[in-house]
């Protein structure tokens, strides 16, 4: 029986090569779930923390997305200079953050990074941009200007 598995990986290594590394990232993404630090919430729960004076919004969305619409004060970090900008949110350590895109699925990304740095309270907004907009027709700011994180 052991001589068939070794037979069939060696005539299918390729076949072999890809069952392996789907079996790997399989694994890594349920550890990464299992043990996540952070939470999402519905853009309708969302709305009495965003309320909240000490909760910041931060849209990983790129600046022209932004710009043509995001939730009141939200701060605008895109996710692809999130590393970079990453220090520019230490004064928000103590705050709760609540992690948007337009999906949720850069959120989630940004989110890792965040609990990665040590930020505690972080939650990602559910359906991201276009739940909040679309589905729940929650208000949104339109700006010609961009508000970054700065120190």
């Amino acid at each position: 029986m052991d001589e068939r598995y070794l037979e069939f990986i060696l005539n299918h290594y390729i076949l072999s090569l890809a069952m392996a590394v789907v079996t790997f990232l399989l694994i890594q993404e349920f550890f990464d779930t299992a043990f996540k630090r952070f939470d999402s919430i519905s853009p309708l729960l969302a709305v009495p923390k965003i309320d909240d004076e000490k909760t910041v919004v931060i849209d990983v969305r790129e600046s022209p997305d932004f710009i043509l619409g995001h939730i009141e004060n939200a701060v605008n970090v895109p996710l692809s200079k999130f590393a970079e900008q990453l220090s520019t949110l230490q004064k928000y350590q103590k705050n709760l953050l609540l992690v948007t895109c337009q999906t949720g699925t850069r959120a989630s990304a940004a989110a890792k990074l965040l609990t990665k740095s040590g930020f505690e309270n972080v939650l990602i907004l559910t359906g991201g941009m276009d739940a909040w907009r679309d589905e729940y027709k929650l208000p949104i700011k339109i700006t010609s200007k961009n508000k970054l994180a700065k120190s």
